[in-house]
């Protein structure tokens, strides 16, 4: 008996090293190929004809707006006003009526002097990956700013690299919250899973539909109709509908943390 155990310890831990050095490798990788191009504050940040905003909950479970929501739109109201972005593309999930990020950041960024005509809305951009293909293949990017956390950018970089934009990172930054650690636990497990996103099991956007012309100084119809129609009741995102089968650390991690707001914060 004392055999078996000592060989189920010695297979346990070969795993354990092995899932530890994949981790290792996979991050490390990530991490040198896209660290170059990440800004730490938007003035330093390279210019760009669009500012691609992902799109997370606005508020959290304990009550008060989500920091990170904030810090992304402030941080791309503040490179639209330094004239370093033209315009700005709200990726977002939409996945009921009564839930709908994109059109909670083209409300709030107007709050922040963002005029209409310079933001484009994008209803189905479910996790990062599916926001990027779809800035390159339903509204036609090609050279973006990716406007986000400094722990999320370098992920979402290296998907940009290889669905073809050509991007880099400015940091919106905030006050790591208590719960910061298990969200960079699950960014760098999301950061392996992308790899074999890319690599193996060539995965799809949900959704992508016709191509979509981002117009800069246009309005876009009906989303002001939108805003206020949407319902100012409380709403509680479902961890199972936005976790991404698990795959997206940035959406997995923020609904972990808390993600119950309404909807007019």
């Amino acid at each position: 008996m004392s055999g078996v155990i000592r060989k189920g310890a010695a297979v346990l831990a070969a795993l354990l090293l092995a899932g530890t050095l994949v981790l290792a490798l996979a991050n490390g990788w990530i991490w040198w190929w896209t660290h170059e191009r990440i800004r730490p504050d938007p003035a330093a940040c390279d210019a760009a004809p669009v500012g691609l905003v992902f799109g997370t909950s606005w508020g959290l479970r304990g009550g008060g707006v989500n920091p990170w929501y904030q810090a992304r739109l402030d941080t791309a109201a503040r490179l639209y006003h330094l004239g370093l972005v033209d315009h700005l593309l709200l990726s977002g999930d939409n996945h009921t009526r009564y839930y709908n990020e994109p059109v909670v950041m083209w409300r709030d960024m107007k709050k922040r002097g963002v005029p209409p005509g310079a933001m484009t809305l994008d209803y189905a951009g479910f996790s990062t990956f599916d926001s990027l293909v779809r800035a390159r293949r339903v509204f036609g990017a090609h050279r973006v700013m990716l406007i986000s956390q400094p722990w999320h950018l370098p992920r979402a970089l290296y998907i940009a690299d290889h669905v073809g934009l050509e991007a880099t990172g400015c940091t919106a930054r905030t006050a790591a919250p208590s719960y910061h650690w298990s969200l960079r636990l699950r960014e760098w497990l999301a950061r392996v899973w992308t790899l074999g996103d890319l690599f193996l099991w060539q995965r799809q956007p949900h959704f992508l539909g016709p191509r979509i012309r981002m117009q800069p100084g246009q309005e876009a119809s009906g989303d002001e109709e939108k805003a206020e129609r949407l319902p100012k009741l409380p709403l509680c995102r479902v961890l199972s509908d936005v976790s991404d089968d698990g795959s997206d650390g940035d959406r997995a991690a923020e609904s972990s943390a808390g993600s119950c707001a309404t909807a007019a914060p």
